[in-house]
């Protein structure tokens, strides 16, 4: 049977702002994230779409992001595996710093995750969500490297192909059946009159 995952990034933080490294560490939505996440949430709204499961990264940021989109009503279960690549001792400092990419396993020798890690972890944690019985149309809170990665584990797959990075708020809608996701929607709203 087909379910429906909705995997989508927060909203601006202020490391954002301030070009921050930023994975395990968090840093608060800013004015425009909140914005942002408030038009996401018109979106699933305006889309008539529902969910009966919600999950999130336990970063701040990611959490307050769902918190706003379900307009405060929706219990969601906080995970661990949706969380942002873990970029070890690079964590807060300016992105100036970060190597050309791919970063492949570059921040592992600081502490940190390799790409194959992150993209594991961020697809077993959402192949057991997507597994559980009453589970059929689902939002994950996650993060622009995790989704990326997400998107790497299923390109295969994919409907659709990404053409542009995944912006703050951007919603990835995937189809899930007999164990492989299937993107078939990139949403990147237009925040240019924020």
């Amino acid at each position: 049977m087909k379910k429906t995952l909705y995997i989508m990034r927060h909203g601006q933080t202020l490391f954002n702002v301030q070009h921050k490294i930023q994975g395990w560490c968090d840093a608060p939505l800013t004015e425009l994230g909140i914005k942002q996440a408030q038009i996401a949430g018109n979106y699933f709204k305006e889309n008539q779409i529902t969910f009966d499961h919600a999950y999130s990264s336990t970063s701040e940021r990611a959490c307050d992001t769902l918190e706003i989109v379900t307009d405060y009503q929706m219990p969601y279960t906080r995970v661990k595996g949706l969380k942002e690549w873990n970029f070890g001792a690079f964590e807060g400092k300016d992105e100036c710093l970060n190597p050309k990419l791919p970063y492949g396993d570059f921040f592992k020798q600081f502490g940190g995750e390799g790409e194959l890690e992150l993209r594991d972890r961020v697809s077993k944690t959402l192949v057991d969500i997507m597994n559980k019985e009453d589970h059929e149309v689902v939002l994950a809170l996650s993060h622009g490297a995790a989704c990326a990665q997400f998107y790497r584990a299923w390109e295969d797959y994919a409907k659709v192909k990404k053409t542009e990075r995944f912006y703050n708020c951007c919603i990835l809608k995937y189809e899930y059946e007999n164990g492989i996701f299937t993107l078939v929607e990139i949403h990147n709203h237009d925040f240019t009159n924020l």
